[in-house]
This record gives C-alpha cells, structure tokens and sequence, in this order.
C-alpha cells in the first residue's frame, strides 16, 4: 500500500471545497499523532527536537520541500521544537495536498527521531 507521503502534491482551484471531517479524518489517521486540524480548517503539529540545531536543520528541510512543491506551512522555531500550521489559502481550508504535505513532514523528521 502506497504512503499517503508518496502521493502527488495536487494543485486545487478556487472551485474545489475544503474537505469535511469526514473526509479528512482519514488522511489524519496516516500522520503522526501530534498532528491535529484546529476549527475544522487547518493542521498543527509539533515536532521535538534535542537542540537547536537539528529543529533548525528540520525547518530547513520542510522549507526546501514547501518551495518545491509551492505549499508554504507557517513555521514556527524555538530551541527543540518546531511548530508546523498549514491550510489551503486558495480554498480557506484543508485540501488533500496539506495531508500529503505533512506524511512528507513526518518523513523527514524520521532522520531526526527514528521512533517517530
């Protein structure tokens, strides 16, 4: 069974609508359990790190996957912990494409936290 990771970063249109509960509730359940969708309209997660460096090298990462798929999280950095929120602004809510965004997150944080 193919990651919801490996799946396409597919562009919507202002027609398409944001996902209900419903349908978003599935793809929650192929993330990481920090994440959460707050008012039905966006995800958060956090990610922990054990210094500086790696949630500053992991921001780094996440940064070059948003500007080559062109999906820009709002991204939060302190020591050890990165903050990650994200929405579809063309749609004002939660499209597929966010999901797929963070299972590749959560990718790449597996580098930083192999129990992940």
């Amino acid at each position: 069974m193919a990651s919801l990771a490996d799946e396409p970063c597919e562009a919507c249109t202002s027609d398409d609508d944001p996902l209900t509960a419903d349908e978003y509730e599935t793809y929650l359940g192929d993330l990481r359990e920090d994440w959460e969708v707050v008012d039905d309209h966006h995800l958060r997660a956090d990610y922990e790190f054990e210094d500086f460096r790696d949630a500053l090298e992991f921001t780094y990462e996440i940064g070059e996957l948003a500007e080559e798929e062109w999906h820009h999280p709002d991204i939060a950095l302190a020591w050890g912990e990165v903050q990650v929120e994200m929405w579809t602004h063309k749609i004002d809510g939660l499209h597929k494409t966010d999901f797929v965004m963070a299972a590749r997150m959560d990718r790449i944080y597996e580098a930083y936290d192999p129990e992940a």
